[in-house]
């Protein structure tokens, strides 16, 4: 993998290079089949909704066990959702599934229930994600700083073994498991003994690694590597990710950028098909629309997303902006000129970040790249200390990730303005009918693209190069990795 997240507990880490192992040394309540959507038992045997969507009651099986011995039974689940809001800034997914947790209520031994103070429609969803994995009661009383760096006790098929921050993770089988989700085909343990996933950020050089066989995966590949692996007999797996593309994210609070002319210029200016075609690898799609295609809920936005440089052009003339002698608009003596955080975590990044500047310098646009460590992300976040963020996707099977992200009584990286988004994202995610839920997720996905609160560029898909001595890999909704049923000849 390209990069360390810093962080080793599940419910606080949102890289996939992290998740890849960390999701191995979790369960969670529910699984979500990858091919219809649909939640099916995990930990918890079955469930009931309410009608309002406000509470959610999980009846769990009776065998499964944390690998410190402790019983998964309806105090722990209660003691975990309890603990995540008040989980420190890294965890932004599991708290915004939280987002107006009234509290659980321990039924009986094995049954809990689950209340917010407002329909919470996407919940039952969020139940089958890493972020919502449940940890073991002593895990979920350290605090925040303790569970990253020591890791947590988890009821997985595999437990944290060792953690070398930027280096390596590895995970050791557990024995005497037996309560895996339903999706997975191998019964009781897994095959493997051990895992380990090693940080090498270059991309060429984790290429050139799985090819001489030194490692069975590499992630994080471009289409550079293709030639070669394919040739050497290297199989890529590959799977779109659901959820929100990656993108150029605008801070929406800043002066140049909080006039809408100027993010539609931006927006405007980007030709995605170049980008894809001169970066991404072999069957990637430009981003049409904020939502990958593969999500529920996906509006077709491409009508908005079309490459057209004279539009730009005449928006950002229409907003005061003026070329200059080097080819940069100016106004009042200010340059446009952006300053835009990256983290080296892919091979494509700093390829398709300097394709984007050079496509917005044809427009009189500058774009000042700063090169950041992901470790570096929640503290980025915090401040606000940036222009443009590259990157933002994030990948869950449900459209409430629009809420999780641009909200603004959520996280709000963006700083969007309060706005009628606002409502649309809080009411879909009370909407506990599909057939309503549909037209108010489509309208929050039009104002996010229209208002180019950030800039859609690409779906992004997990590129696996698998050796032939590995079987079984496959891919979980959120296109990480399934590792219980993987197998080594």
């Amino acid at each position: 993998m390209a990069s360390d997240a810093g962080c080793v507990d599940p419910q606080q880490v949102g890289s996939s290079d992290t998740l890849y192992s960390l999701r191995e040394t979790v369960d969670s309540l529910t699984d979500q089949d990858p091919e219809t959507g649909a939640s099916v038992p995990w930990l918890a045997e079955s469930w009931e909704v309410a009608p309002d969507a406000r509470s959610f009651t999980f009846r769990l099986r009776r065998d499964a066990t944390f690998s410190d011995g402790s019983p998964v039974n309806a105090q722990v689940v209660k003691a975990n959702f309890d603990a995540i809001p008040k989980l420190g800034a890294l965890a932004i997914l599991s708290k915004g599934y939280l987002n107006g947790y009234l509290g659980t209520e321990v039924v009986d031994e094995h049954t809990a229930r689950i209340t917010f103070e407002q329909p919470n429609a996407q919940f039952l969803q969020a139940t089958s994600t890493a972020a919502l994995g449940l940890v073991s009661a002593a895990s979920a009383e350290k605090t925040p700083q303790q569970r990253c760096s020591d890791g947590v006790i988890g009821s997985g098929p595999f437990v944290l073994s060792k953690y070398v921050p930027n280096q390596s993770i590895t995970i050791a089988k557990r024995t005497g498991y037996g309560w895996g989700s339903p999706l997975w085909t191998k019964p009781g343990e897994a095959y493997l003994d051990s895992i380990e996933f090693t940080v090498i950020p270059e991309s060429g050089v984790r290429a050139g690694s799985v090819q001489s066989g030194q490692i069975d995966v590499a992630a994080g590949l471009g289409r550079a590597d293709e030639a070669g692996l394919k040739a050497s007999g290297i199989a890529l797996l590959t799977r779109s990710h659901p959820g929100a593309v990656f993108n150029l994210g605008l801070n929406n609070s800043r002066p140049i950028l909080r006039d809408v002319r100027v993010r539609r210029a931006i927006q405007a200016a980007l030709d995605r098909r170049q980008i894809v075609e001169a970066v991404f690898a072999s069957g990637t799609v430009p981003a049409t629309g904020i939502l990958s295609h593969t999500t529920p809920g996906y509006t077709d936005l491409s009508a908005d997303l079309g490459y057209d440089a004279t539009r730009a052009t005449s928006l950002l003339d229409e907003a005061g902006w003026r070329p200059g002698g080097d080819g940069i608009r100016q106004q009042d003596g200010a340059r446009l000129s952006l300053n835009v955080a990256w983290f080296n975590n892919s091979q494509n990044t700093r390829a398709a970040l300097e394709l984007v500047q050079q496509q917005l310098a044809a427009v009189g646009v500058e774009l000042v790249l700063e090169e950041l460590q992901v470790t570096q992300f929640p503290q980025l976040i915090g401040s606000g200390d940036f222009d443009g963020l590259w990157g933002g996707d994030l990948s869950r099977a449900d459209p409430d990730c629009l809420r999780t992200l641009y909200s603004t009584q959520q996280v709000n990286a963006y700083r969007l303005p309060p706005s009628e988004l606002d409502g649309l994202l809080t009411a879909q995610a009370a909407e506990a009918d599909p057939a309503k839920r549909q037209p108010l997720v489509e309208r929050a996905q039009q104002l996010v693209v229209r208002n180019a609160h950030v800039i859609p560029v690409v779906e992004l898909e997990t590129v696996l190069a698998v050796g032939p001595s590995v079987h079984g890999l496959t891919f979980e909704s959120s296109s990480r990795t399934r590792l219980h049923d993987t197998w080594r000849s």
